[in-house]
């Protein structure tokens, strides 16, 4: 009986003692303030603005493919002014070279400038696509009507994407210290630009 409670002993100290370890590495695991955590956060904000800037181009890009089916449809409708279809080709085709990035749209005028170009197509490719008189042919119909879905998601996706950059810049602001013990590429990371106009 003497010999079984020093075994117990020792047994209870060793599992108290792995506890305390195991304690000890959770917390250095989950620690809000080493630069390994600051690293795994800014990767999920970095994958998260990914994910919201590419749904939001992709958008875009649908938008400007079915521009291009409209008009493919129009020029084969006998009454089309195949002039101003081609007209309207070119500048869609050109939309994507006007279009700013995550670091060009900066400077508002160009996020502004692109919008207007934009427009100005839609504008004119929906007067030949959808006449006042006369009923417009049905694929042509559905895919204008692809186009308007995609044009209305415009500001909710910039919205998001916003929510998600001002998350990443924040968190620039309020852990720069852990951020730079992490080097690379990490440590020349810059607050992105918003749709949103700054005041």
């Amino acid at each position: 009986m003497k010999k079984i409670f020093p075994l117990a002993f020792v047994l209870f100290m060793a599992a108290f003692s792995s506890c305390k370890t195991d304690r000890a590495n959770k917390v250095a695991i989950v620690d809000p303030v080493s630069p390994a955590a600051a690293k795994a956060q800014l990767d999920v904000f970095r994958d998260t603005l990914d994910v919201r800037w590419t749904r939001m181009i992709t958008s875009d890009d649908a938008k400007m493919s079915a521009t291009t089916q409209v008009l493919s449809e129009l020029r084969k409708q006998p009454d089309t002014n195949a002039t101003q279809v081609q007209q309207l080709t070119r500048a869609n085709e050109r939309l994507k070279t006007l279009r700013y990035n995550q670091q060009s749209m900066a400077a508002s005028e160009h996020i502004d400038a692109y919008d207007a170009a934009q427009d100005s197509v839609l504008r004119a490719v929906y007067e030949v696509a959808l006449p006042a008189s006369g009923p417009a042919n049905e694929t042509i119909q559905t895919l204008t009507e692809s186009i308007q879905a995609a044009d209305n998601e415009v500001v909710g996706h910039r919205v998001r994407y916003d929510q998600a950059a001002k998350q990443f810049n924040n968190y620039l602001k309020l852990h720069e210290s852990e951020i730079s013990k992490i080097g690379g590429e990490y440590s020349q990371l810059q607050p992105l630009p918003l749709f949103e106009l700054q005041q």
